[in-house]
């Protein structure tokens, strides 16, 4: 057998490539950062190409850098940003325009023309599992069709496809003989039934979008093809694909239901299981796929937070009061606490549970006496205080009482971050020993497919703890009070600019 497995990970603001042992260990990795498109407010772009480009180069520097050749995986396991949405030619392989980014929110004011149609949002919570909202795939690839001449005459015509970020590496690693994405994936835009795991034809009709540019829909944990022999000097399988976060539930080995896991990545998810059951929100969070591995089903109730990781990124690249995001504890540190500074991230509007497209970043509390440090311990307390509100609305839709929370992403290795969310919390934090999560599920899903790992059961052996965080006794109900009031400022500011 094979030695080792390949994750790529493809993210929001970097493509990487992480090689995992059997025991479930990185053993070496390539990351490479792509360029962010902001052509307008609220707009985020991105280049298919580079994106193929970078993550393909980020595989062979893997492999380069541990000296193995393409004999010597078994498989590659495909992690991604979901949402994000591209549209391609059939027969060229080249995309029409640029990805289109989760983020993006050029879309807001047509969903909210779909909002006004009698009955329309509860028939897509009902079918989807989503609120009507241009965070999803499916008024993205409206828009592109609208807006590139000829595209929706091309689309009909069975020329055009389209497919999130897996479905386009899938592509490109194939050399264009597959074009198919996973129940995760296709559970993101707003044009599959959870329920009836197919493509909708009443949604694929609202939003005007032919059913053959759909990708095929195929398990979590599944054959999804080979890879082109000419890219890597052999074809290696493609085992698993999972959107970033159902994959770090899994990596996480919250496979029983009421397990939940926050990933502190450029955004922050807060994912539950809820087993075979589907869990319909009465309080703005989403019920989506968790995976399906043969014929089992798992699904989740999640609270996406749109600003996450990347509050610390804005203080680093845009008013520099960091140069590493590392530096964001120490500098927080400097204070004893906030200093009556509260900070609402919501530079692409508020996600879950606000779900408030109009909504801005604000910056409030600020006095002569504020320093750099109040506002970094701000930001910190900024993602800790939104994922408290996602956790306390999540208890109430699956009616448990919440015990702990298992955490990932670049931003839990800080400590003080980590401390904090458990004293607003009340919950009990774990972080276990290996971080990167997310690439860890898509390795496991991946290694289930071909056979490297027997069963979920074999796989939850490799978890471990690392480091844990309870809440202290003196809780923080007047920084939660006043942050609060700081979220009711921050909404609905564009619309009445």
């Amino acid at each position: 057998m094979s030695q080792y497995i390949i994750t790529i990970d493809a993210g929001t603001t970097s493509e990487r490539a992480i090689i995992f042992n059997h025991e479930g260990e990185i053993v070496n990795t390539s990351q490479k950062e792509f360029e962010q498109f902001y052509p307008k407010p609220g707009w985020v772009e991105h280049s298919p190409l580079e994106i193929w480009e970078t993550q393909k180069f980020t595989i062979n520097d893997v492999l380069d850098k541990q000296g193995l050749k393409a004999s010597d995986i078994a498989a590659i396991g495909i992690t991604n940003q979901r949402e994000t949405t591209l549209v391609w030619d059939r027969k060229t392989g080249k995309a029409i325009f640029k990805a289109i980014v989760w983020q993006d929110r050029r879309t807001a004011d047509y969903c909210e023309d779909l909002k006004q149609k009698d009955g329309l949002i509860e028939k897509v919570q009902d079918k989807t599992g989503l609120l009507l909202d241009a965070y999803f795939s499916a008024s993205k690839i409206r828009w592109i069709l609208d807006h590139v001449e000829g595209a929706q005459e091309r689309a009909e015509k069975g020329e055009l496809i389209f497919g999130t970020v897996d479905s386009w590496l899938l592509w490109k690693l194939t050399g264009g003989e597959v074009h198919a994405t996973d129940v995760t994936n296709a559970s993101r835009t707003m044009l599959y039934n959870i329920h009836d795991l197919q493509w909708d034809d009443e949604l694929l009709a609202l939003f005007n979008i032919p059913k053959k540019m759909m990708p095929e829909v195929k398990d979590s944990s599944d054959h999804f093809g080979e890879t082109d022999p000419a890219l890597f000097g052999a074809s290696i399988p493609i085992g698993g694909v999972a959107g970033d976060q159902q994959s770090a539930l899994f990596g996480q080995m919250c496979i029983l239901p009421g397990m939940v896991k926050n990933t502190y990545g450029t955004g922050c998810f807060l994912v539950m299981n809820t087993g075979n059951k589907v869990i319909k929100s009465k309080h703005k969070l989403l019920s989506t796929i968790a995976w399906k591995i043969g014929d089992e089903v798992n699904y989740a109730l999640e609270g996406s937070i749109f600003i996450g990781g990347a509050i610390v990124q804005w203080l680093r690249d845009n008013v520099h009061f960091i140069d590493e995001s590392s530096e964001v504890e120490a500098l927080a540190k400097t204070v004893k606490d906030n200093g009556g500074v509260y900070f609402v991230p919501g530079f692409v509007g508020l996600g879950a549970p606000h779900w408030d497209q109009y909504s801005t970043g604000l910056l409030i509390g600020l006095t002569r006496g504020t320093q750099k440090g109040h506002i970094a311990r701000a930001a910190l307390e900024a993602l800790a205080l939104q994922s408290m509100e996602v956790i306390k609305t999540m208890a109430l839709d699956a009616k448990i009482d919440l015990k702990e929370l298992r955490v990932d992403g670049g931003a839990s290795a800080n400590d003080l971050l980590m401390q904090i969310q458990s004293d607003v919390t009340g919950l009990k934090i774990v972080r276990p020993s290996l971080l990167e999560t997310t690439a860890q599920g898509a390795a496991f899903l991946a290694g289930l497919a071909v056979g490297y790992w027997e069963s979920p059961e074999e796989i939850k052996k490799l978890w471990k703890a690392g480091k844990t965080f309870s809440p202290h006794a003196d809780a923080m109900e007047d920084v939660v009070k006043q942050w609060s009031r700081a979220v009711e400022r921050a909404k609905n500011w564009l619309e009445h600019a």
